[in-house]
């Protein structure tokens, strides 16, 4: 066959199909087993990109291997490793090669997992994994279900236009949310999308702890409804972004039954620690929410994308999404078999369930749960050598796999302004290097560096490594400050 034919086809021989397919495998493969030896973080400018990767739209073939080769040593070499063991930064996502093969399959045989006629087993195997997880949480399995989403961000945005349909109808104008200064920017980012004013929203304060405060939350409530407002739906944190902390979950969930309030949870990134030994001790009352979002390409270890939103009753989801468009009349199907496209915002879906599904059959949950409490337990030994040096402060402790702490050595008076300088360039320095993804927050307005600690094959050496980097930063900075400010 003439190679233009195949090309005009857009097709591979069989032979050059599996050579090619075995070339990305081995690479794969090969990230998997020597990422660890890679320094973990690349920094470029647009203009190094630029001048790197623009080119003109390519209007003649190039060979398969030749465009392979290109992008495993151009393109993928200046992306971090977000899996590395010290990634330490934002949410890592560790992923696992099972899964990874498992989106393969999905891409691979390009199902759509959008409608029951198009693919029952995908329909049928997404409902299967979001039983699983509503069993996991303590959401019902009679009425409840949910859906998977690209993401964390997405799984926000679904839960508030159901809740917004469900509590206000068509006219939200007296609406009013309420979420703490520590909820995730991706709520305030859905809030505004699905119409919300600046004047209907409500930051509410946190405590010495980051958590919510009950008595302002409690407060605010009562003054919106003495003006005629409509209070309709509390956001808590299952696990903040910043500190790892939860929100007291319970009693919130009873100012939303006295209130009648929806109560959504975004647990994107601390739900996972239910699996953990005392996980639901922490996360008392989740079970209570109206919707819950869950980020299993988070703390579930899954590839990107697939976050999830779990609802107390499906029929929420599909009141508030379905459309009947004509060309989707022959499809409809009977109400036992559930069109996905009807519980949330996409028609085009992919096989998001299969990775989680794979990896949960092979590894079973129990490596999972051993896997979480090996991260929480990672995080308290880091506090533990923290507390014992002589350099660093805690400024929040090990919470759910987290912990912020900062430079600030026993008998050096310093003043914030020069802590936070120092704090900032330590930051800079290891990540300029490429030794660890270690960057900054603030917390109650000091400058603080954050370990997020969920990767399982993240090691208490790999920690101490980096701190012992970090001191080393920490004392040139030391000496460099107090030049400059005395």
């Amino acid at each position: 066959m003439i190679r233009d034919d195949l090309n005009s086809k857009l097709k591979l021989s069989k032979e050059e199909m599996q050579q090619y397919g075995y070339k990305i495998i081995d690479h794969i493969v090969d990230h998997f087993e020597t990422q660890n030896s890679k320094k973990p973080v690349t920094i470029a400018s647009r203009e190094e990109m630029d001048s790197l990767l623009t080119e003109q739209i390519p209007d003649q073939p190039t060979p398969a291997n030749e465009v392979l080769d290109f992008v495993m040593n151009q393109i993928i070499p200046n992306s971090t490793i977000v899996s590395h063991p010290k990634s330490y930064s934002f949410v890592p996502g560790p992923s696992n090669y099972i899964s990874v093969m498992a989106d393969t399959i999905a891409t691979g045989f390009n199902i759509f997992s959008g409608g029951w006629a198009a693919s029952p087993a995908a329909a049928e195997l997404e409902i299967v994994v979001m039983n699983w997880l509503l069993m996991v949480f303590g959401f019902p399995t009679k009425n409840g279900g949910g859906i998977f989403t690209s993401g964390g961000s997405m799984a926000n945005l679904t839960a508030l236009v159901t809740a917004r349909r469900i509590k206000c109808g068509d006219d939200f104008s007296k609406a009013i949310i309420y979420l703490s200064d520590q909820a995730h920017s991706s709520n305030i980012k859905a809030i505004k999308v699905i119409g919300f004013k600046k004047e209907q929203i409500r930051i509410i304060p946190t405590d010495i702890e980051f958590k919510i405060s009950l008595n302002k939350l409690k407060n605010i409530i009562a003054r919106d409804r003495l003006e005629g407002l409509q209070p309709f739906c509390i956001i808590a944190s299952a696990g903040t972004t910043n500190t790892g902390t939860v929100d007291p979950l319970h009693e919130i969930a009873n100012i939303c039954q006295e209130e009648n309030l929806w109560m959504h949870v975004d647990g994107a990134y601390g739900g996972a620690a239910i699996l953990a030994n005392n996980g639901k001790k922490l996360l008392k009352g989740i079970e209570r929410a109206d919707s819950l979002t869950v980020d299993p390409h988070k703390w579930f270890f899954q590839p990107y994308e697939i976050g999830c939103l779990l609802v107390k009753d499906h029929r929420w989801l599909s009141n508030t999404f379905s459309e009947k468009p004509e060309y989707l009349r022959d499809i409809e199907g009977n109400e036992s078999e559930i069109n996905f496209y009807d519980h949330g915002i996409q028609l085009t879906r992919r096989f998001r369930a299969l990775k989680f599904y794979m990896s949960l059959k092979t590894f079973g949950l129990k490596s999972f749960k051993k896997a979480i409490q090996y991260t929480i337990d990672l995080a308290e030994q880091t506090e533990a050598i923290l507390r014992k040096s002589t350099c660093w402060e805690i400024t929040s402790p090990a919470t759910l796999a987290i912990i912020n702490f900062r430079y600030h050595p026993i008998g050096k008076y310093l003043s914030e302004e020069e802590l936070d300088h120092i704090n900032q360039n330590i930051s800079k320095k290891i990540v300029e290097a490429g030794e660890a993804l270690l960057v900054t927050t603030v917390l109650q307005g000091q400058i603080t560096l954050r370990m997020c600690l969920i990767n399982p094959r993240t090691t208490i050496e790999d920690i101490k490594n980096t701190l012992i980097q970090c001191e080393i930063y920490g004392k040139e900075e030391l000496v460099m400050t107090q030049k400059k400010y005395n």
